[in-house]
């Protein structure tokens, strides 16, 4: 299964939580920090494309420095997900191959738009408030206000991914109402896989 949405939405709690009920986790965001440590080729390419003002003092690339430059600049921003989405897939395929469970659940903000989802078997989304989204960041990141607001803003609207997925879980209430979303939809996505199953076998 896949678990999108826009960023500080809240992915991270409704992975938890299906990592309790039993899914394997793969996080795409983990995945491409391995494959941009200094040398590799992502970090080659991200180097090529953007400079070295995006590389800190001991080589690793700047996140926050990259994030400034992409965030401002929408052909950037493509150019970002140009060179990092081929890589990025690569190498979640090859997690899933290697999972031991039998339900794996991949967190992407790009799900969608990288063709991520064409893996899945299921799709979620995970929405909030959009100020929820700002102060979520702000907090997380210790960022300023207006480079949360630019950030959340330079995403597509959350609207447009409703009628591409399965399930949508509403994160802006309280962890115990996220919960309840969450147990809900599992239930309904182990009672379609074992359906298809029963299919399959008969």
């Amino acid at each position: 299964m896949g678990v999108t949405g826009n960023i500080a939405c809240g992915k991270t709690t409704i992975m938890r939580l299906l990592g309790e009920f039993g899914a394997d986790l793969i996080d795409a965001d983990a995945v491409y920090h391995e494959l941009i440590a200094p040398w590799r080729p992502l970090w080659q390419a991200l180097r090529e494309r953007f400079g070295d003002d995006i590389l800190g003092s001991d080589g690793t690339i700047d996140r926050r420095a990259l994030g400034a430059i992409v965030f401002s600049d929408p052909a950037a921003l493509a150019d970002l997900d140009r060179v990092t989405h081929p890589a990025i897939i690569c190498a979640i395929r090859e997690q899933i191959r290697d999972a031991r469970r039998p339900v794996i659940a991949v967190d992407a903000v790009k799900l969608i738009e990288s063709g991520m989802a064409s893996l899945c078997t299921s799709v979620w989304l995970v929405t909030c408030d959009r100020e929820q989204q700002i102060d979520r960041l702000i907090e997380r990141n210790e960022m300023p206000r207006v480079e949360a607001e630019r950030r959340v803003h330079a995403q597509p609207p959350i609207e447009s991914k409703r009628d591409l997925v399965d399930e949508v879980i509403d994160n802006s209430g309280s962890v115990d109402e996220t919960r309840r979303q969450v147990l809900a939809a599992w239930d309904r996505f182990l009672t379609r896989a074992s359906k298809s199953k029963s299919r399959s076998s008969g």
